[in-house]
C-alpha cells in the first residue's frame, strides 16, 4: 500500500509539474522555445504561397530576450543606457503591436564583459509573467497590467558579483516553471547555482549546486514514475528533484576554457544531448528511475575550427529520429548519427560562415522533417532536414541584423523568435516585427 501511495503521489506531481505546459493555449508561445520548451509547433503552419506578410513593427531597444506570447499579448525585455542603464520588461498587443505596459528598473551592469543584455525570455503562466535580467533582477508581474507582485535581487541576495560568480555575459538562462516554483539558473554563492522561488510569495523554496552558472536554460525530463529538472551549468550536467532541488545525479562536464554554453539540453526519450563551442558534444543516458546516468558518447575536435560532431554555442540542435541536426562553431549546418556522433553531412548554405554563426530551429509540427529556421542574418527559411541532406524550400528576409548585438559582419539577429497562430515574432536591437507566415 505505501508503494501504491508513493506511485500515485509521484504521478500527481508529474501532472502538476507539467501543468504550465499542458494548460497552455495551443496557439501561445508562453516560454523559451515554445509550449513544451522544445522548439516544436503542436500544429504545423501551412506557408503562404506569396511569402510572409508584414503585420506590424514596434520600437524597442537592445537585448537578446526572445519574445513570448500568451493570450494575445507579446512579452519581451530590452535595455537602454542613456542617460543611465535601465532594463525594461514590455507587454505589446499581438494584434496591433501597440504597447500595453512597460516596467523599467535601474540595472547598472557589473562584472559583465559583453553588456548586450537582457538575454532571458519572459515566462507567462496563470496570469503572471516572470522575468530575470542580466544582473539578476527577477520580477513577478500581473501579466495583464504589469503591476509588480514580487521581486528578487539575485546578485545582492546571493552575492554573485561580490564573490566573483557573475557569468561573463551576465545572467541569461530563461526561467522555468515547475509546479509551484519558478526555477532560476543564476550561479549564486553557497550552493545556489540553481534557485527555486515560490511563484506566489517570491521566497526561496530551495537552492542547489555549487557549480558556476552559464547560459543554458533548464528543462524538465520525464521518467517512468517521476520527473527531473535538467540543468547544464558551467561545470556539469545535473538532474535535480523538482520538489526539493536534491541532486539525483551530476555528470561533470567542466569546460577547458570558460563556461559559454548557451544551447538548451536536448532530450530524446531517456537521453540528453548537449553541445559546447570549445568542448564538443556529449550524449548521456538516464536510467528509467531517473536516479542514474551514463555516457553514451562524446566527441571534441582539437580546436574551434577543427571540430568533430557538433560544437555549437547559441543554436539549440534538433533531434529527429536517429539523427541530430545543428550548427557547428562557424555556421556549418550538420547532421549527426545520434547513436555514435558520426557526422553524416555538412551544408554551408543555410547561414554565412562566421564564428558563432547561428540558426534557431523550430519543427513545423510534431511529426515530419519540415523545419522553420531563423538565421542570424534575419532570414526565415523553411526546409527539410533528413539523413540525405538539407532541402531549402523557401527563404525570406524579415528583419535586419543590428550591430549592437555583435559588431562584426554588420550585426546579427541572435534572439529566438516566437511562433503563434501562423505568425512569427522577431526582434533586433531596434525593433520587434510580426509577420504572418501562413495558416495553421
Amino acid at each position: 500500500m505505501p508503494c501504491q501511495k508513493f506511485a500515485a503521489a509521484s504521478l500527481l506531481f508529474i501532472a502538476l509539474a507539467t501543468s504550465a505546459i499542458l494548460d497552455a493555449n495551443a496557439q501561445d508561445w508562453p516560454q523559451w522555445r515554445g509550449v513544451d520548451r522544445d522548439g516544436v509547433l503542436a500544429t504545423p503552419i501551412k506557408p503562404s504561397a506569396d511569402g510572409p506578410k508584414h503585420d506590424w513593427t514596434a520600437e524597442i531597444a537592445g537585448g537578446y530576450s526572445g519574445p513570448t506570447v500568451v493570450d494575445g499579448k507579446v512579452y519581451v525585455m530590452d535595455r537602454v543606457t542613456d542617460p543611465k542603464q535601465i532594463e525594461r520588461v514590455h507587454c505589446f498587443d499581438l494584434a496591433t503591436g501597440k504597447n500595453v505596459w512597460t516596467h523599467q528598473y535601474d540595472a547598472t551592469y557589473q562584472g559583465i564583459g559583453y553588456p548586450a543584455g537582457p538575454r532571458a525570455s519572459v515566462i507567462v503562466e496563470d496570469g503572471k509573467a516572470y522575468s530575470v535580467g542580466s544582473m539578476g533582477h527577477a520580477f513577478c508581474f500581473d501579466a495583464v497590467n504589469g503591476n509588480v507582485i514580487w521581486t528578487v535581487d539575485f546578485n545582492k541576495d546571493y552575492k554573485i558579483v561580490a564573490n566573483k560568480r557573475m557569468p561573463i555575459w551576465g545572467i541569461s538562462a530563461s526561467p522555468l516553471i515547475v509546479g509551484s516554483n519558478v526555477i532560476f539558473h543564476v550561479g549564486g554563492s553557497d550552493g545556489a547555482c540553481v534557485v527555486a522561488i515560490d511563484r506566489e510569495t517570491g521566497k526561496e523554496a530551495w537552492r542547489s549546486l555549487e557549480d558556476r552558472a552559464q547560459y543554458s536554460a533548464p528543462v524538465v525530463m520525464k521518467h517512468a514514475m517521476s520527473s527531473s529538472i535538467i540543468c547544464w551549468t558551467g561545470d556539469s550536467v545535473a538532474s535535480l528533484k523538482p520538489e526539493t532541488g536534491e541532486i539525483r545525479w551530476r555528470y561533470e562536464f567542466t569546460p577547458k576554457n570558460m563556461p559559454i554554453g548557451v544551447a538548451t539540453p536536448v532530450i530524446k526519450d531517456n537521453q540528453i544531448f548537449v553541445t559546447s563551442f570549445y568542448d564538443g558534444s556529449l550524449v548521456l543516458e538516464v536510467g528509467d528511475d531517473g536516479d542514474s546516468v551514463s555516457k553514451v558518447w562524446s566527441a571534441v575536435g582539437p580546436n574551434e575550427k577543427m571540430t568533430k560532431s557538433l560544437q555549437s554555442i547559441i543554436s539549440t540542435p534538433i533531434w529527429l529520429g536517429d539523427y541530430i541536426y545543428g550548427v557547428d562553431s562557424y555556421g556549418q549546418l550538420r547532421c549527426l548519427d545520434a547513436k555514435t556522433g558520426e557526422r553524416i553531412w555538412e551544408n554551408l548554405d543555410a547561414v554565412p560562415k562566421a564564428r558563432w554563426s547561428t540558426i534557431h530551429f523550430v519543427r513545423n509540427g510534431s511529426e515530419g522533417d519540415t523545419i522553420w529556421m531563423f538565421n542570424e542574418r534575419g532570414e526565415i527559411m523553411l526546409g527539410k532536414l533528413t539523413p540525405d541532406g538539407f532541402e531549402e524550400l523557401s527563404r525570406y528576409k524579415i528583419i535586419d541584423p543590428t550591430r549592437g548585438q555583435l559588431r562584426q559582419r554588420g550585426g546579427v539577429c541572435w534572439s529566438h523568435p516566437a511562433f503563434v497562430d501562423g505568425q512569427i515574432i522577431v526582434r533586433n536591437d531596434k525593433e520587434m516585427k510580426a509577420w504572418t507566415l501562413g495558416e495553421k
